[in-house]
């Protein structure tokens, strides 16, 4: 009686819209006329077709990048929040560090595009230092763009879990490790880093997750060469009039997903053992 309600909830907001999409991708579209005879052609065309190929692999390779750069970047300032800031400063400093919440992502994004473009404000304070001789053509409208606009977008979901994994520490155990002559290097991988991966964990599964089905920041950043999977699945639905190919598609990303989260929470496991 008591998680009823919220069981119907989530069934209704979650396993309804994944059971549709599930569904569609065994059906056939022509133009608007939906035909509900089953069938695997979809699949079959999403695995032989090199652009739905290319797109995958490259969403993927992307969302691992994006994934890497932002957890090693934010892993520092979550140890320096949690180790050496007053604790009367932390507050302030994790608010500092929620400040990018407060503006819109689209607004985020277009920022980094007034930044990296050719004649944006990273190549002008170059050219005006004299560091180049013309604008650097690589930063925009590839995946490079991307993977520097999606880390800065998704920085602060990685810097506060890492945070609450690394305050959860007993820092009776660094002592202990300390006394018992271990350098400050050894005890930071073998004992503050394993501690603190759940917080590494979290931090790496909320950020390669909702990567991969961006569509906004390839779209406005990527260029041809930086665009992704949620792209195509964006066309097959609103332009091709393709929605059981778009959902096939969502199907085979949710899938690819699941799959290496599913390995990458295993073999933690078996690191935290």
């Amino acid at each position: 009686m008591l998680i009823s309600p919220t069981a119907v909830y989530v069934l209704l907001l979650l396993a309804a819209p994944l059971a549709a999409v599930l569904t569609f991708s065994f059906w056939t579209q022509d133009f608007l006329t939906i035909d509900r005879t089953l069938t695997l052609n979809n699949y079959r065309e999403a695995f032989t077709d090199p652009i739905y190929r290319t797109l995958m692999v490259r969403s993927l390779i992307i969302s691992g990048v994006v994934t890497v750069v932002t957890v090693v970047l934010a892993f520092p300032l979550a140890y320096f929040v949690s180790f050496y800031v007053d604790p009367s400063r932390k507050a302030l400093w994790i608010f500092l560090i929620t400040i990018p919440f407060w503006t819109s992502y689209l607004l985020r994004v277009f920022l980094w595009k007034v930044i990296l473009g050719f004649n944006g404000v990273l190549n002008s304070g170059l050219l005006s230092l004299g560091l180049i001789d013309e604008p650097i053509t690589f930063l925009l409208y590839n995946a490079n763009a991307v993977v520097i606009t999606a880390a800065h977008a998704f920085a602060p979901f990685t810097i506060l879990p890492i945070y609450v994994a690394l305050e959860k520490i007993d820092r009776s155990l660094l002592e202990a490790s300390r006394d018992l002559g271990e350098s400050r290097m050894r005890t930071f991988f073998r004992v503050t880093l394993p501690l603190a991966m759940p917080g590494v964990i979290a931090a790496t599964l909320i950020v390669f997750i909702p990567i991969i089905g961006d569509y906004v920041t390839p779209r406005l950043v990527g260029g041809p060469n930086g665009l992704m999977i949620a792209n195509m699945i964006q066309t097959q639905f609103l332009k091709l009039n393709n929605a059981p190919m778009g959902a096939t598609l969502a199907v085979l990303a949710m899938c690819a997903v699941t799959a290496i989260s599913l390995i990458f929470v295993f073999f933690n496991r078996k690191y935290l053992r």
